[in-house]
This record gives structure tokens, sequence and C-alpha cells, in this order.
């Protein structure tokens, strides 16, 4: 007798939980490519603050698996001339897509530049980053989107009398994109 209740309220939880709409036809496995650009706020790791700038990425999607490629310039709020750019690319998946909000995870290769303060050089370095995010779908063409980054540059900074422990530029980027086909 307490079986059949407990069945039911099973059978209703369930339910609730089940996705009620299907991918349509014309849109299941079709590739798209998105471009976009966001502001980033950065802590870079050489020096006491953060830093800002812009980045433009650009996605390829194939189902919930992609492919993306980022450039990003942190020129803002920097510490006596220090910049830093970044130009990563890798693979994206998309974790659980919960209707319009998406989210995802990746890591990226490429390459770290920085500018450093004081004038006392620049360096080029080998960058690794895994990076988390999600993106909200507006419309079918125009998505927002949140991410965190977490680099990696195991020969930075490679200045002679400094030690060479790499450096872990990290941070946020805010911005939208727009599907191009």
């Amino acid at each position: 007798m307490l079986r059949c209740p407990r069945l039911v309220a099973l059978f209703l939880l369930t339910a609730s939980l089940a996705a009620a709409q299907a991918v349509p036809d014309a849109e299941k496995g079709r590739a798209s490519l998105w471009a976009g650009a966001g502001y980033s706020r950065f802590q870079p790791d050489f020096g006491p603050n953060t830093m800002g700038g812009v980045t433009a990425f650009t996605s390829l999607n194939l189902g919930r698996w992609g492919v993306e490629a980022k450039a990003r310039f942190l020129r803002f709020s920097s510490f006596h001339g220090e910049t830093q750019s970044h130009y990563l690319a890798g693979p994206r998946y998309f974790l659980f897509p919960m209707g319009r909000l998406r989210p995802f995870a990746g890591i990226l290769v490429g390459v770290g530049s920085i500018h450093y303060p004081f004038q006392i050089g620049n360096g080029s370095y080998f960058s690794y980053a895994p990076y988390g995010g999600a993106e909200f779908r507006l419309t079918r063409r125009v998505a927002l989107r949140a991410e965190y980054e977490y680099q990696f540059w195991r020969s930075a900074p490679g200045i002679p009398g400094e030690p060479s422990h790499g450096l872990t530029p990290n941070g946020f980027t805010v911005g939208a994109s727009w599907r191009l086909f």
C-alpha cells in the first residue's frame, strides 16, 4: 500500500526534471560560427594590481563540442607601463545546456606576451589555460557570456636576476557574441 504513493511521487519528480522540448531536426548537428568581444579584468601575476582590456574571440560549434580562439589585450590600469597580450585557441565543451543557458569548459593553448613594468624587458611564453563559464542566448543570433580563465606560463619571467617560477595570469571576461552562420 505504501509503495504506490512512493512510486507516484518518484514518477512525478523524474517527469518534472525531464526536458520537454527536443532539438529541431533542422538544428541538430549543424555547425555554427560565432564571433564576439568582451571586457576582461585580469590579475597579471607580475605587479600588485589588476589590469583591464578587450578580448576578441570566435567559436566554431559542432553540437556540444567546439573550438575557440581568443586574442586579449590588457592595457588599462597598468602598473608602471606593464601590458599583456594573450593569443590562445583550443577545444570547448558545453557541459549541460539548460534551455538558453549553456555552461562550458575548455582548455586553451598559445602564447602570452608581456611588457614588464619599469621598462625592464619583454617576454613571450608558451601558455595553457583551463577556463569555464556560461553563455546565455538572448536570441538565435545573439548571446551574452561570462567566463573565468587561469593561465600557466611555466618559463616566465626569464629575466636575469629574477626567479623564473612561472606566471599565472588569471581573470574574468564578460561580453557578447553574434552568430555568423
